[in-house]
């Protein structure tokens, strides 16, 4: 067997900023490097970069090199790493919507070199007009059961399986912290339930509904009853609302709200869900919420809207680890680039009464709760065993596709009748 490294180039956000897609890739990276098998090539975008001269780590060197792009880059950029790099694997991950330009190449990709997919997509109805694009790949590997039972209708003759997203069950994971010491330096009280919401604020992330329904369930409080919320996200983001501006109109007041806005390491956002009670999600659409695993890592429950990737972290089918709240409504929404998909949005009184719930259990069934979560979590998404299968999956693509003078499986032409 020859002791030749599979090399791959990746495709996404750039591994090494703390958005959910980078550090994803990021943990996928490092898994595979320290199997032994691979050397990586990062293609690393989404962000404005201030220095654009390529980068090693000091822990793999010359084994990971990123190159900072623009955007997700270009045409004439994959063309000349193929040329000069002759990788074994193209690895892309991130919205179909972001790699047209890529899957518009394909047959100068694909003649040569596979192309693996790591793909999410947040809702039904099953979108047709993907087809085109997961035909554009060897093999498709899904985030969630959503997404998976999504391309087993649209494209089932694309070789696809699904492998979930997952956290580092070492850095998120309950500590000693103390919780009342957090609520008084952030709050001035200890004496306060704690909610905690870990999101972009995007539209579809339903920040503004929550600061609003947040008030009203402040309202109904019982006297000597005191709950506060902390949202980590920016308040200005251009995809969203100017949640400053949501406040201030909603008259919930910035005693009871506090907004963490400085993009953390991932230690430091486990201090947050130590700290807080409850961890919240009310997306509409959610292909699968990192945010609800990472708390539920640290055995802090959740509550969440039943939708997309939620809905496999906050129950099994038997048991609960959380409080899932059915969507009251499922509106059919869409665009140019999506002509179709499904919103799902619970109702204001199925959130209060869960908020409710949540906040009347007792503090021992809560713990019960989050060590459920973890326990699932570990059963489930186990970051070990899920990095394993990946790695079988990228030795079964380079062994079964080959690549450069071995490819095989794969025509870049097509007989049709006329």
């Amino acid at each position: 067997m020859s002791d030749k490294k599979i090399k791959i180039i990746t495709l996404s956000d750039h591994p090494l900023i703390p958005s959910g897609v980078g550090i994803q890739t990021k943990n996928f990276i490092q898994a595979m490097l320290a199997t032994g098998k691979y050397e990586v090539i990062s293609l690393a975008g989404a962000q404005k970069h201030a220095d654009m001269r390529p980068v090693v780590t000091q822990e793999w060197g010359q084994s990971w090199r990123i190159y900072p792009v623009q955007d997700y880059g270009t045409k004439e950029l994959v063309r000349e790493f193929l040329n000069k790099e002759k990788p074994d694997i193209m690895w892309v991950m991130t919205d179909p919507r972001f790699w047209v330009w890529l899957w518009e190449m394909e047959d100068e990709i694909r003649s040569n070199v596979p192309i693996v997919y790591y793909h999410v997509w947040d809702n039904f109805p099953a979108p047709q007009f993907n087809r085109k694009y997961y035909l554009s790949n060897d093999y498709i590997v899904t985030m969630s059961k959503v997404s998976r039972d999504i391309v087993n209708e649209v494209a089932p003759e694309v070789p696809h399986e699904y492998i979930p997203l997952s956290v580092s069950h070492e850095v998120f994971k309950k500590n000693t912290l103390s919780a009342k010491e957090f609520k008084k330096n952030n709050f001035g009280t200890d004496d306060c339930f704690l909610f905690f919401w870990n999101n972009r604020n995007a539209r579809r992330k339903q920040s503004a509904t929550l600061i609003w329904w947040f008030k009203e369930f402040l309202d109904q409080l019982p006297e000597g009853k005191d709950a506060r919320l902390v949202m980590h996200t920016n308040p200005y983001d251009m995809y969203g609302p100017n949640l400053h501006a949501v406040v201030a109109a909603s008259g919930i007041g910035f005693d009871k709200i506090a907004f963490s806005t400085e993009r953390l390491p991932e230690e430091q956002l486990a201090v947050f869900y130590n700290a807080a009670d409850c961890t919240i999600n009310i997306s509409d659409a959610e292909g699968f919420g990192l945010g609800t695993s990472e708390s539920m890592a640290c055995e802090t429950p959740i509550i969440v809207n039943m939708t997309g990737g939620l809905q496999e972290q906050v129950t099994d089918g038997k048991e609960w680890f959380g409080i899932g709240i059915q969507p009251a409504s499922k509106c059919v929404v869409g665009s140019q680039d999506v002509p179709y998909i499904y919103e799902d949005r619970p109702s204001k009184e199925e959130f209060i009464a869960a908020m409710n719930k949540m906040m009347n259990m007792s503090a021992e069934e809560r713990e019960e709760l989050g060590r459920k979560g973890r326990k699932h979590l570990e059963d489930n998404f186990s970051f070990t065993k899920l990095m394993e299968r990946w790695d079988q999956v990228l030795t079964k693509v380079h062994n079964d596709f080959g690549s450069w003078d071995t490819r095989k499986g794969y025509t870049p032409y097509e007989v049709i009748d006329l």
